[in-house]
């Protein structure tokens, strides 16, 4: 049987609640149903007209239960994953005393064959339905990344990540080896099932020009694929971009001057931005991404999220494992507190949009994952609004829905998380 009908309370948007008043835009229905067939979201609409319409559906039934869209965490290092909450460093530092010695392991397939299913495991348990991750300069790590996608059916972005220079010996390879390495596995997986390659340089600090440009040069080949970077992420960071490209007008041009700026590109952090910078990626319909707990728990600084999500697609992501929690939830709640530094109070609308339709958007997928309506690929997250004690006493004063869903997204983590479905199978872990 491959069609179900879910039960419970729906939230879908019709539009970006970020550029339109929140309200004409996001649709809660108490008594609603989603109607699933061969893993594609047929319908979302009143219970009993569904039930109707699929009389020999299999039924199953969440009760009060929020059904949304599975969440898209736009920017993560699943190499990462076994170093999450490692003690002090900012980001530099973070790179030399933790990230390289283990992104060096993962030319050991099957060590990255477990941190790969691990990650995964850990991304579905927090309703996480799709990654955009980084992988390490081995491809070993990247064909485990999306061999254990692949087995859970998930819909992933992935690729190499470049590094010729200020990275360890074991960690570099040359511009020639970035970019026959990562031509060879954009072929090899790009497209296959569901998985979708990204181009990825780590950074311009660890890319001589040469490499940045032979990177362009295969985007360029293919314009269809994503290229994923950072941008301006700490601000000791800006100057060292400043040291090493110092033509350069700022440091979006260290990507632009070689070819890397475009409407598929994908750059995360982006915290400190000049007024140009902002500009040059409104203009080309390029995407940011937002990673607040990475931001806090390392000292980047405050992301504008209101303000640049008013004009060009921003993302949300956990950053794993600079950031310091698996959890979309966790995430919304660290966006929510930076905004509220920044003199915006994001609403729960805007936060939702943000961990689904903005990050789908972000990654180019708008209306494929991320999407609770016709034609999306059936990843579902189940909320339970009253997972702990401390919610469900706070729950029950709520006024109305979003009073009702606003302490979950506060306070909630794994618990919260009742089921997920991937292409319409039911996929916690066991």
């Amino acid at each position: 049987m491959t069609r179900f009908l879910l039960f419970g309370q729906t939230l879908s948007f019709s539009g970006d609640p970020f550029r339109t008043a929140w309200q004409d835009v996001t649709h809660v229905d108490s008594a609603s149903a989603v109607f699933i067939d061969d893993g594609v979201v047929i319908a979302v609409g009143p219970a009993d007209e569904l039930r109707q319409k699929a009389p020999k559906a299999t039924i199953v039934d969440y009760g009060d239960a929020l059904l949304s869209a599975g969440f898209v965490d736009a920017h993560m290092h699943y190499p990462q994953t076994g170093i999450i909450a490692s003690w002090g460093k900012q980001l530099i530092d973070w790179l030399n005393t933790y990230t390289f010695p283990e992104e060096s392991r993962f030319g050991d397939k099957s060590y990255a064959d477990d941190v790969a299913a691990r990650t995964l495991d850990l991304a579905l348990a927090h309703g996480t339905t799709t990654q955009a991750s980084f992988c390490t300069i081995h491809p070993e790590s990247v064909d485990a990344y999306f061999e254990a996608a692949a087995a859970r059916n998930m819909a992933v972005i992935a690729g190499k990540t470049c590094m010729d220079r200020n990275a360890p010996d074991d960690l570099r390879d040359t511009a020639k080896f970035a970019y026959d390495d990562s031509k060879s596995l954009l072929e090899r997986w790009h497209g296959k099932g569901r998985a979708h390659y990204a181009i990825t340089p780590r950074f311009s600090p660890t890319s001589t020009p040469e490499q940045l440009e032979a990177l362009g040069a295969l985007w360029a080949e293919h314009p269809d694929v994503l290229m994923q970077t950072h941008l301006s992420e700490q601000l000791p960071e800006l100057q060292w971009v400043k040291d090493l490209f110092p033509k350069a007008r700022d440091y979006l041009d260290t990507y632009e001057t070689f070819g890397l700026l475009g409407a598929n590109g994908l750059y995360g952090h982006a915290i400190h931005l000049t007024q140009r910078e902002k500009d040059r990626l409104t203009e080309v319909g390029a995407a940011v991404v937002h990673c607040p707990t990475s931001n806090t728990f390392i000292g980047s600084g405050l992301f504008e999220t209101a303000g640049l999500a008013a004009r060009m697609r921003v993302g949300l992501a956990t950053d794993t494992g600079g950031g310091s929690s698996f959890s979309m939830l966790r995430t919304m709640a660290a966006a929510y507190e930076i905004g509220q530094l920044r003199g915006t109070a994001l609403h729960p609308a805007q936060l939702m949009w943000l961990a689904t339709e903005g990050s789908a958007a972000a990654l180019g997928l708008s209306g494929q994952i991320g999407h609770l309506g016709a034609g999306a690929a059936a990843d579902i997250v189940v909320l339970d609004l009253a997972s702990t004690p401390a919610i469900t006493q706070r729950a029950k004063r709520a006024e109305n829905f979003w009073d009702q869903l606003f302490p979950t997204l506060m306070m909630g983590d794994d618990r919260a998380i009742r089921d997920v479905w991937v292409a319409g199978k039911q996929a916690l872990p066991a």
